[in-house]
């Protein structure tokens, strides 16, 4: 039978070896940062990873083929002006992979990809969640039923202010997924670090980071989610982020944006409106929580 993920020999040799290593989504280079600059993440975040002591695993549907661990030509194909990648989440990669197409992946889709390659760490920007409105529209992202019953730690930096925060709370309480705020008591919201919302537990080091998702997998099949705010250097100014958020909210009303789609109309605006600072913000926030991803990984290994 073909194997579920294709994995780097490096990224294999660590897997086989049970050194520590941190799964890195694609769409954020595809989807949610302009040519260019995609690529100096992506090899910020690979470098940070490995300066932590962990194996970097960036991961991507290529040519019907899923991937842990691109070469040097993958990589720069995500990134490339003209990629034309889908967007995939755990929905999409059967047609995606059984017709032979070629796309980035999600926190949902990285996260099984992750797991199904004996990967338990996985860093991104900020996790998919309710949005609002949804007890009408019933649009909540596939990110939280993933997380429900794969078990990965997935280090992000909360969830985007656009969507319902509450809400995205109670379904991961509701689906045993233990929510832990790194150095904060309080549930951040992307560019800002507090939404207002706490955290039911606190940590403060990768040693203890590390000690509850060892025990929560003795007792459970859900993922654990680990909140690491927005370096506060690089948090962005209060009036700014309302502002755009509320422009951004008024664009996707009159476009009649829903789905898969909000998050890159959303970012699209924040990066076009705050004169480059929201990407100034996303690359920081990024690199921080592969940084911790990588500390925790080591813990765990």
């Amino acid at each position: 039978m073909t194997p579920p993920i294709s994995l780097a020999d490096e990224v294999a040799d660590a897997v086989h070896s049970g050194r520590a290593v941190v799964a890195l989504e694609s769409t954020i280079l595809s989807h949610g940062l302009p040519p260019g600059r995609n690529l100096a993440v992506a090899n910020r975040l690979e470098e940070t990873v490995r300066k932590a002591g962990a194996v970097p695993a960036t991961i991507a549907v290529l040519d019907g083929v899923a991937y842990a661990g691109l070469s040097r030509a993958q990589l720069e194909r995500v990134c490339a002006p003209d990629a034309g990648l889908d967007k995939l989440s755990l929905r999409d990669l059967g047609p995606a992979i059984g017709l032979g197409r070629s796309g980035a992946t999600t926190v949902a889709s990285t996260s099984a990809l992750a797991h199904a390659a004996g990967i338990g760490v996985f860093a991104t920007g900020g996790l998919g969640g309710v949005h609002l409105g949804a007890a009408e529209s019933w649009d909540v992202s596939a990110d939280l039923g993933v997380l429900a019953r794969v078990p990965v730690l997935v280090v992000c930096s909360g969830v985007k202010s656009v969507l319902d925060i509450a809400a995205t709370l109670e379904v991961l309480e509701t689906n045993s997924v233990p929510v832990l705020g790194y150095r904060t008591g309080e549930f951040p919201a992307f560019y800002r670090r507090t939404s207002g919302f706490e955290v039911p537990w606190r940590v403060d080091d990768p040693v203890a980071a590390a000690a509850v998702v060892a025990a929560h997998r003795r007792y459970a099949s859900s993922g654990v989610l680990l909140a690491n705010p927005i370096p506060a250097e690089a948090e962005m100014d209060a009036e700014l982020h309302d502002r755009l958020l509320a422009e951004g909210l008024a664009l996707l009303s009159s476009r009649g944006v829903h789905g898969k789609e909000v998050t890159p109309v959303l970012l699209e605006h924040f990066h076009t409106a705050s004169g480059g600072v929201s990407l100034d913000a996303n690359e920081e926030l990024v690199v921080s929580n592969a940084r911790v991803a990588a500390e925790v990984a080591v813990e765990l290994a």
